[in-house]
């Protein structure tokens, strides 16, 4: 049986982090995968550029039912050690915006970085390999049998990620383990993740203005806020701000959508009129949406005439709707394209410190796997950077 110190499962983000850093601490790792390449969702994410991390990375903006959790591992690594990772192999980047960083090049400077640090850290690498079964040894640790044959380590770490986008082999694999070793699991669903819309007239409008884009909106659900732009889909809404709400968003809850958050509507409306009586509502609209979308709000929502013909009161419920236009989502697009899995392995089980399991002595939990998931914008990843390392300290 071929012996290592420390087997991880999942050569994502989370576990190519922990491989390289264990290696380094002389300790002889095994990375092991069922996909035929290494680190999929590193090289699809941020359209082909990888959003690797986040200037403003820190504990707010992270979700989980046990909110401490995170603090530990993401002051012991932070986003600035992880640039200086990028900055030794000259990987060249970029601030998109909100601190968002991403390579100016492709995403496989990423993982091609992290892939020279576990080949210099001695990590053994095997992909196209099952896991069949899982069992304790008798003297401690973990025995593993594989597609590629029998396996045994002191440490065994858990970094299969979530259920997010199948198609790249996302699966339930490291949640069964968890229960397997007598963990508890809380519910999953998809975030991240666009809204589908059932309403007739609502659909209607969103397949007619598929592909359009508003810029600055603000959106709100449940206590939070984000002010980014949203996408219209012939499904429903897409874009920053909604994927960015999905992750707070309940089924049934209503969502709510400033479109001018910029504009002060209840004074802006009224001075408009004084100012050009003649001009009609949708030409108006027009000057601060597409042609199409102030066409359609127009004739759906309002009843387009000249602005001097509209009442103190008309004026003022324009501005309410378009300030604050309410919405039922039907659903989310679900795993599909979700860009991240809530819910997971329950954290109370968990040291905060090592990421080694409370119930099974050896057994290390990292990255997505948990019940913790960033907000949009590189912080999955620094999530996935930062608990790998914590674990790789006591493997």
């Amino acid at each position: 049986m071929n012996s290592f110190d420390v087997i991880i499962i999942g050569a994502g983000a989370a576990g190519l982090m922990c491989a390289l850093s264990a290696g380094a601490r002389g300790r002889k790792v095994l990375l092991l995968d069922h996909a035929n390449k290494a680190g999929k969702k590193i090289l699809m994410s941020g359209g082909g550029r990888c959003n690797f991390t986040n200037l403003y990375s820190e504990p707010e903006n992270f979700l989980s039912a046990n909110p401490h959790f995170c603090k530990s591992a993401l002051a012991r690594y932070t986003q600035w050690d992880f640039i200086a990772l990028v900055a030794k192999y000259g990987v060249a980047y970029h601030e998109k915006k909100l601190g968002q960083l991403f390579c100016d090049n492709k995403a496989s400077d990423i993982l091609e970085m992290l892939l020279s640090e576990c080949h210099e850290a001695g990590v053994h690498i095997r992909l196209d390999t099952e896991i069949n079964q899982i069992a304790s040894a008798e003297r401690g640790g973990y025995q593993l049998q594989t597609s590629a044959g029998a396996f045994s380590c002191s440490s065994l770490v858990i970094a299969t990620g979530g259920l997010s986008i199948p198609t790249l082999g996302a699966s339930g694999f490291g949640y069964q383990v968890a229960q397997q070793f007598g963990h508890q699991l809380l519910p999953t669903r998809a975030a991240l993740v666009p809204f589908t819309i059932t309403e007739p007239q609502l659909k209607a409008l969103c397949t007619e203005l598929s592909g359009t884009s508003v810029e600055d909106c603000l959106v709100s659900c449940n206590g939070m806020s984000f002010r980014e732009n949203i996408l219209f889909t012939h499904r429903g809404l897409s874009g920053p701000a909604i994927l960015q709400i999905s992750s707070y968003w309940q089924p049934g809850d209503s969502v709510q959508i400033n479109l001018l958050p910029h504009i002060d509507l209840p004074q802006w409306l009224p001075e408009q009129q004084a100012e050009r009586p003649n001009t009609e509502l949708k030409t108006l609209l027009a000057e601060l949406f597409t042609k199409k979308m102030a066409g359609l709000l127009a004739e759906q929502w309002f009843v387009s005439k000249p602005l001097k013909q509209y009442t103190h009161a008309e004026l003022a419920a324009i501005a309410e709707q378009l300030a604050n236009w309410t919405l039922l989502p039907a659903g989310t697009e679900g795993y599909r394209t979700a860009e991240v899995t809530l819910g997971g392995v329950d954290t109370r089980e968990v040291s905060s410190k090592t990421m080694e399991s409370l119930k099974a002595p050896g057994l290390y939990f990292i990255g997505e796997v948990l019940d913790v998931s960033g907000q949009l914008g590189g912080f999955n990843f620094q999530w996935a950077w930062a608990s790998g390392f914590a674990a790789a300290q006591y493997v």
